[in-house]
């Protein structure tokens, strides 16, 4: 009887390989005491060789583990936004009371595992994979929210991480055992298949299947009306974890509604397309109205992440390649503007008593125009004004909407995007015309979300720190760069919708 070796594609699985071993590097270094303070450099280094290694691999289409993961250039670009995402969070996180708690080897060492689950979930093509990258993903985070353990914000923002993050979970397993209940099959390709010979209707376990999926991945993507959870855990977890979250998990969710709904549900998209647009719209309208009177700046850009979430989502609705192209380009728009908002949230969150509340930055363009800039062009990108790419991104999704016969959805994107100047502008006008807060501690209230100068001592060095002011200012360059000569991200998300049509 002969033996035949499974056929291991290295190269193809080079990145996770990467990304494995990064993490039991990093970890260790929690065990050496003299290797302790080696753990960022550490990190950044397996981030940049994962990232070296998928880049290596663009062009390449290729099925790996028998056809449970997809290595394709929509997989390599959302790994490579999950793991930029992930470098900014190392950075912001020098001198991180939380990464200090928890030991700086096991905090990065969780953070690395979150990005292996979203890489993983951007290339699986399998129940079986799916599942297992969405939880490889998460628990690392619900860890990471409840690592700055002297806030009681912090455990209690880990503690509702875990139950809603577990319930979304629970929700999408059921909705994975009814699809293969009623198509025969855990591929996506294999459902595409079951479905196509009676179609969604036709089975009751496929409708209540996809209802469950959706949901189960609305969670996860901070999806109204499943987007309770996040402005509480936003506000409560660690801010360079809060803007890895906003970023990364939403990028990879979307990875994966891509995939799931463009190929195992494609068959019958005219079927799920009008209940994923009405998602969309509903998420757009209470993202934006709930942001409006929001004075935590965390919790600002929470509730806006759910509106965002809703204009991403018309990217999927029209269930085409140009919608997928919008999609992407739209998800790593999203990524630089945040990253320039958070890292400056973070410099005021250390050098002021206000945490992340709005008295934080006021006075800032004239106390701090290195860290005012990369905020206001944050919030101007995130409003869709013109010369940002925010500007170009929303005008890429209204145009394929309008494309594809969803003009309604276009016409709740540009009424949300009216609605957001509201409070986007009230920020910068916070920065640029009112006068500098009282930086007393006395004067910050401790029901201020983040407000505990006896938990983490005030650094009123910290805004002017290159370690945040460099990420602040290079995202905020690129938001500007972009939205002026946008051709170079245009035809990265190309080549991400290509893979898949």
């Amino acid at each position: 009887m002969n033996f035949h070796a499974p056929d291991i594609d290295y190269a193809g699985l080079s990145p996770v390989l990467a990304l494995t071993v990064g993490i039991c590097v990093v970890l260790l270094t929690a065990v050496f005491q003299p290797l302790r303070r080696t753990s960022p450099a550490l990190t950044l280094a397996a981030l940049a060789t994962t990232a070296g290694l998928l880049i290596w691999q663009w062009g390449e289409a290729t099925d790996l583990v028998s056809g449970a993961l997809r290595l394709d250039d929509l997989a390599i670009s959302i790994s490579l936004i999950a793991i930029l995402t992930a470098a900014f969070a190392v950075l912001l996180s020098i001198r991180e009371p939380a990464a200090e708690q928890a030991g700086s080897g096991e905090y990065h060492a969780l953070l690395l595992g979150s990005v292996l689950g979203m890489v993983l979930l951007a290339q699986a093509q399998n129940l079986i994979s799916f599942f297992i990258a969405i939880e490889t993903l998460s628990i690392p985070l619900y860890i990471l929210c409840a690592t700055n353990l002297r806030h009681e914000r912090s455990l209690e923002s880990g503690l509702k991480y875990l139950i809603i993050g577990s319930l979304g979970s629970a929700t999408l397993l059921y909705g994975m055992a009814f699809l293969y209940g009623g198509s025969g099959s855990t591929d996506f390709a294999g459902i595409a298949a079951g479905i196509g010979r009676e179609g969604v209707l036709g089975d009751p376990l496929v409708s209540v299947g996809i209802a469950l999926a959706a949901v189960g991945l609305a969670f996860k993507a901070s999806i109204a009306p499943f987007h309770q959870w996040t402005p509480d855990v936003y506000q409560g977890a660690p801010t360079p974890i809060t803007g890895f979250m906003a970023v990364a998990t939403k990028a990879a969710a979307f990875a994966v509604f891509v995939r799931f709904f463009d190929v195992a549900l494609a068959p019958q998209a005219t079927e799920w397309q009008p209940a994923l647009a009405v998602l969309a719209a509903i998420s757009i309208v209470v993202g934006n109205v709930g942001a409006l009177g929001q004075s935590s700046l965390k919790r600002l850009l929470g509730y806006s992440g759910v509106a965002q979430a809703g204009y991403i989502l018309g990217g999927l609705v029209v269930a085409s390649e140009a919608g997928v192209d919008a999609l992407v380009f739209y998800l790593a728009a999203y990524a630089l503007m945040n990253l320039a908002a958070f890292a400056v949230v973070v410099a005021r969150e250390r050098e002021t008593p206000y945490g992340d509340d709005i008295r934080a930055v006021r006075g800032l363009g004239r106390e701090r125009p290195l860290l005012a800039w990369p905020l206001t062009i944050s919030m101007l990108g995130l409003a869709g004004l013109p010369a940002t790419v925010g500007f170009i991104g929303k005008l890429y999704l209204i145009e394929v909407l309008v494309a594809g016969d969803y003009t309604w959805l276009a016409v709740f994107i540009a009424v949300g995007t009216m609605i957001s100047l509201a409070y986007y502008l009230r920020v910068v006008a916070a920065m640029w015309m009112r006068p500098e807060a009282e930086s007393s501690p006395a004067a910050a209230t401790p029901a201020i979300a983040g407000a505990s100068p006896e938990a983490d001592p005030i650094d009123p060095e910290a805004g002017r720190s290159l370690y945040l002011v460099v990420p602040a200012l290079l995202a905020a360059a690129a938001v500007v760069f972009f939205g002026i000569v946008p051709q170079p991200l245009v035809e990265f998300a190309e080549h991400a919708g290509a893979a898949l049509f």
